[in-house]
Formats: C-alpha cells, structure tokens, sequence
C-alpha cells in the first residue's frame, strides 16, 4: 500500500519521515494544519482521538505515537533497528522507549508548561528549568550510548533511535522561540554530535529538508524551518 503520514513542519512527524524514506516504501504526506488547530478537528481526532501528531495510516490500520509507529514499521520492514529475535531487541527497545516516553515528554513539559503546570507564569518558569536540567541529564545518557559501538545507534547504518535523538537535540535548540536557548549545545555532547553530522548529509536528511523547509544543519546547527506548507507551531 501507500501509507499516510499526517504531518506538521518540524513536529515528531519528521522522525518518521525520515524512516519511511530509509527503509524505501511509498507514502504520502498529507498537512496538518497546526495554525488551524486541525490536529484538534473531528476529521483529525477520528484517526488519532489524542490529537497529536503523527499519524500514519496503513492497511492493517491507523498507529499514532512516534515511538509505536517506528517499531511498527522497524518490524514490519526492517532496516530499522535489531529484528526480534535478534540478541540486542531489548537493549535497543528500553533506549527507543526511553526516548519515546522519557525524553520527549520531557520537551513537551519545556514547550507548553501550561498544559502541565497552568497559567500562572512563575510555576511555568520553575517546570521549564526543570525540563531543561532533565534534558541535559537525558541526553549525557544517550551521548554515552552513543559511545558503545552499538549496532542501532550512532553506528554507520541509521536507526530509528537515531532519527528520534537527533530530532530531539535540534527541537531545544530553536523552541520555544521567545526562550533563552544558551543551556543547550549539541557541543556538551560529541557522539551525538557525531552522529548528526552523520545523518545531515543523508539521502533521506537532504529530503527532509527540501520537504519541510530547513536549512543545512538541521540536527548540528538548526533553525526555524520555513515549510512550503502547514506550521510547526
């Protein structure tokens, strides 16, 4: 089939374009408009009911959340990381789950604190700098990972879990665009850094940049994307 994905400019559908155009399969992007709030339309939240973004849509069905979509798709293609019944599956899982439930939340609580913590501006300041402190944590995790000669990350075939790293060291960097960003630098962490210059000259990098309008360095040097269509906010 041609899957769907439904997607915003620099949202964590990027992630999943970028693995879709690694492993090769047919697919079509279809917008959604974030400056429209579509992804809380009826037409929208009949496919994915927690209006968030990505979604794609498959023969067997409609998968949402980043991290279930590239392990749906790792298994069912390969290409992606370990296969199971490989010797490094759990290893290789517990890192892409902790990317997905960990880290990313994490940069949700940074981006919208008011959905976590309410209006009031001081409590959203103390939950911003807390998510900033975590994020420095979660990512020496994942730079020392990428120092292991795993097989499924920082290695010379991308992964799945370097694509979702990657996307998470270029989101603080630019966002919230009225913040302070001095507290991140990709130089705090040199594998990672690595690996993104890795990934930017990619095939599937150079496609997600012409797609979503980013410059040269989205993952070692990033900014605010200028997308042919749609919002990333």
């Amino acid at each position: 089939m041609t899957y769907v994905l439904h997607y915003a400019p620099d949202n964590a559908s990027l992630v999943v374009r970028l693995a879709l155009d690694q492993i090769g399969v047919t697919y079509r992007c279809a917008l959604v408009d974030r400056s429209r709030n579509a992804q809380r339309s009826d037409a929208y939240t009949a496919l994915n009911p927690n209006g968030l973004i990505p979604t794609l849509e498959a023969d067997q069905g409609v998968i949402f959340e980043t991290g279930a979509i590239l392990l749906w798709l790792a298994d069912h293609h390969g290409g992606l990381g370990p296969a199971p019944g490989d010797i490094e599956r759990g290893d290789f899982l517990k890192w892409l789950f902790f990317v997905s439930n960990t880290v990313h939340p994490t940069l949700r609580q940074l981006f919208y604190p008011e959905q976590f913590i309410g209006p009031d501006p001081a409590h959203q300041a103390i939950l911003r700098d807390r998510a900033q402190h975590a994020l420095m944590a979660h990512h020496t995790k994942l730079n020392t990972l990428a120092t292991q000669g795993r097989k499924w990350c920082a290695h010379k075939t991308p992964s799945a879990l370097d694509f979702y790293i990657a996307a998470t060291l270029r989101w603080p960097a630019i966002y919230p665009t009225d913040q302070d960003h001095s507290w991140h630098s990709i130089a705090n962490y040199p594998a990672l850094h690595d690996m993104c210059l890795r990934l930017e000259v990619l095939p599937v990098t150079q496609g997600l940049i012409k797609a979503e309008g980013m410059n040269a360095t989205p993952f070692t040097a990033p900014e605010i994307s200028n997308p042919p269509e749609g919002s990333a906010t």
